[in-house]
């Protein structure tokens, strides 16, 4: 069947069992997020989306919508009639694990029944939508790293990917980003703003750039360092970080510090990380 390119991922399953992470999780994947959209509306939502930039959707759908629940299939079918590529993913989690967490959240279950058996009841009403799910993740032992790799898994996402990276240069003089998930110092370094000819330049410049290599710990710094955060980012994603900001600093954040964070940014990107740059103290 032809295809318009567009993919609709339905994110269903127990309430406890982390459909609203999992959607969020889609949000951090770049995908167009809806929660509970009535399926009385799936039809006009269909239209509108074919004609938007948006790619990759992702609709929440749980207990709430009630007796329409049993009209999903069809609306599946209809979604793969019109072009759209389907993907239904069903969230379960063991009775003992849905009642800790809604007694950690204190939140409330949507069948306003005692917990156990609203429990019982809503695996009675969706079990029709587990039985016509494209996967079933099973989240009673996950942490929401796990649940993001299973997802990613799902998606056939790569990891490198799914992190967005900021590298950013400052200077000390100016205060610590405040938005720095990890801060190196790089005043270590000999500084060329005391160097005739290089004060009025910046790290972006060919003659600081050839000043500060001349050093062997520049090297040293670059490579060590670099090591250190191809050994950290993994292990943030697997946590569930999507977003990472490495601030580099110097003084005054316009010589060192700049060559650094672009000097690391470039071999991030090498390494296939997303990587943006940002040189805050840079015009100062």
């Amino acid at each position: 069947m032809k295809t318009n390119g567009k993919k609709i991922f339905i994110i269903t399953g127990l309430s406890g069992a982390g459909k609203t992470k999992a959607l969020q999780t889609f949000g951090d994947f770049g995908f167009y997020c809806v929660d509970n959209l009535p399926l009385a509306l799936f039809e006009h939502f269909a239209a509108l989306i074919k004609s938007r930039k948006e790619q990759n959707i992702a609709l929440g759908v749980d207990i709430r919508e009630g007796k329409d629940l049993k009209t999903l299939p069809r609306i599946i079918e209809e979604l793969k009639q019109n072009g759209f590529y389907t993907y239904t993913i069903f969230l379960n989690a063991s009775d003992s694990k849905l009642v800790q967490r809604f007694s950690e959240t204190k939140h409330k279950h949507p069948i306003q029944k005692k917990l156990i058996a609203a429990i019982a009841q809503e695996r009675r009403q969706l079990k029709p939508l587990q039985n016509i799910a494209d996967k079933e993740i099973d989240t009673t032992s996950l942490t929401l790293g796990e649940l993001k790799e299973k997802l990613s898994e799902t998606l056939n996402l790569t990891k490198k990917s799914e992190m967005q990276i900021s590298i950013l240069s400052f200077g000390f003089k100016s205060g610590i980003p405040l938005e720095a998930d990890l801060v190196a110092d790089v005043r270590f370094l000999p500084n060329p703003y005391y160097i005739a000819g290089l004060r009025d330049k910046t790290g972006l410049s060919a003659p600081v750039a050839k000043y500060i290599t001349a050093f062997p710990e520049t090297k040293q710094f670059l490579t060590k360092y670099t090591d250190l955060l191809k050994f950290l980012i993994p292990r943030y994603m697997k946590e569930g970080k999507s977003y990472l900001t490495i601030a580099i600093g110097c003084t005054g954040g316009k010589h060192r510090s700049v060559f650094m964070a672009h000097e690391l940014a470039k071999t991030l990107r090498e390494g296939g990380f997303t990587v943006s740059e940002y040189h805050r103290d840079i015009r100062q």
